[in-house]
Order: C-alpha cells, then structure tokens, then sequence
C-alpha cells in the first residue's frame, strides 16, 4: 500500500489584502490544503478576512507568519514559485498547473513542499523565484493576463487535488532525504564567505553571481548527505584559508 504524499504548505509573500487571504483559505479548504505561511509584512486577519475565508476560519488560525522568506522556507525540501510574467527570464522552464503534479509526484511521499506566491501588485521578484526548484504559470488571455491571488491558488490546488497517489519509481527515488531549505541556505551562506575570502565578490557584479549559484541549488535539489559532503568542504577550504593568512602574517 502506498504511503499517503504529504501536503504542500501555501505560502503568502507579502500579500496586500486580508479579503485576498481569507478566500486563499476558503480555496485550500476547499481542495484539502491546510498548511498557511505568511511572510511578512502581512495584513492582520479582521471581519473581512474572516468573511472570505467563511467555513476555513481554522486555515487562519493556525497560518505560521514569517518575517522573511528564507525563514518561511526553512523547513522545506522542495519549493515552488509561481508567475504571471511570461516575459520575465525565470531560472528554470515554467510549468502550467496540469504538469506540477505529476513532478511532485515524483517526488518521496513525506517530502515537505511549499507552493509561492507573491504580492497582488508584482508578484515574486528574480531573487525570490530564484530559490525555487520549480516555477508554475497559469496561462491567461492578454486581455486580462494576471488572476486575483485566491483564484491562482484555487487553480494549482485543484490541479494538485486531481493528481492520484502513485507508488513513487525506484529510479526516482533518492536513498537520502532531500535537504530542506534551511540546509541549502547553510551551505550558501558558507560558499559565500569563501567567495569573499578569495576575492570573487569584488564588485557590483556579484549580486547576480548570487543569484545564479542560488538557483543552481535550487535545480540541483540536492540530499542531506550531499549538502553534508559540500559543507564539510567549504569547512576544509575554510581552514585552508586561515592557515595561509597566519603563515603570511608570520
């Protein structure tokens, strides 16, 4: 028998209107969604929150509020982003809704994803989608070419309900656990360090060096034990450095 596949969190950057926020509960709710995050600056949940949310009132009682994205995504080793800028360079090909299934489906069944969202008025910007394995786009018409907030995820919910649990391939599957998100920023945090101790991040080109070496993790999708084996390097280069200093120094 196979295991249940765990449920996607719906995390909220920045959203703008608490009427938005409480239809995306009612929208969870209605497709078996339950995990809320919200990152921060976030409206605080009154009478018309509560009003759109009607019967998925308990969505947002329990929505985790984060005072930033990383930390939002700490505890997870797979993260979609989701667009409506078909015209903006995106780190990896997007997807529509019909395909993210199936993908996920690929996935461990106990694996912890979060599905992206951005503000109402812009949407997530390079460095956001940049930490994502995955984009998502609903196709729409150019007349009107961007959904309200709780239409978007009513969509991809729908889509992720119609997916039917499937044994997931030998081939596919990993013999250690991805790493969530927490553990790739570690590692990103150690790489950086190095790059600055060598001199690589001299100038202003470095912030889009960044942003490249972040959405190469975020493709990678790499295991606990490769992230392990990657930080235990940077720790070696590490000592490396500062042995060569003292020497200088001598």
């Amino acid at each position: 028998m196979s295991k249940e596949r765990k449920r996607p969190a719906i995390v909220l950057v920045r959203p703008q209107e608490e009427g938005n926020v409480g239809a995306t509960a009612r929208a969870m709710a209605n497709m078996g969604l339950d995990e809320l995050v919200l990152v921060e600056p976030a409206p605080s949940f009154g009478r018309v929150a509560r009003a759109f949310a009607v019967g998925a009132g308990f969505i947002l009682d329990s929505a985790r509020r984060e005072p930033s994205l990383d930390e939002a995504l700490a505890p997870y080793q797979r993260v979609v982003a989701t667009t409506a800028a078909r015209a903006r360079h995106l780190p990896n090909a997007a997807v529509y809704p019909k395909e993210l299934a199936p993908l996920l489906a690929e996935d461990p069944p106990d694996t912890a994803s979060a599905i992206v969202f951005g503000p109402e008025s812009s949407g997530l910007d390079n460095e956001e989608l940049a930490r994502a394995s995955l984009t998502v786009t609903i196709p729409c018409s150019p007349v009107q070419p961007t959904l309200n907030l709780s239409q978007a995820v009513l969509i991809i919910a729908y889509e992720l309900a119609q997916e039917r649990p499937a044994e997931t391939s030998p081939v596919l599957s990993r013999s250690h656990p991805p790493a969530t998100q927490e553990e790739v920023d570690g590692l990103f945090v150690q790489a950086e360090e190095i790059l600055h101790a060598i001199r690589f991040a001299r100038d202003d080109t470095f912030a889009a060096v960044r942003r490249d070496l972040r959405r190469l993790l975020a493709r990678a999708r790499p295991s606990r034990r490769e992230i392990s084996l990657l930080r235990g390097i940077c720790r070696r280069a590490t000592h490396a450095l500062n042995g060569r200093r003292e020497r200088s120094a001598q």
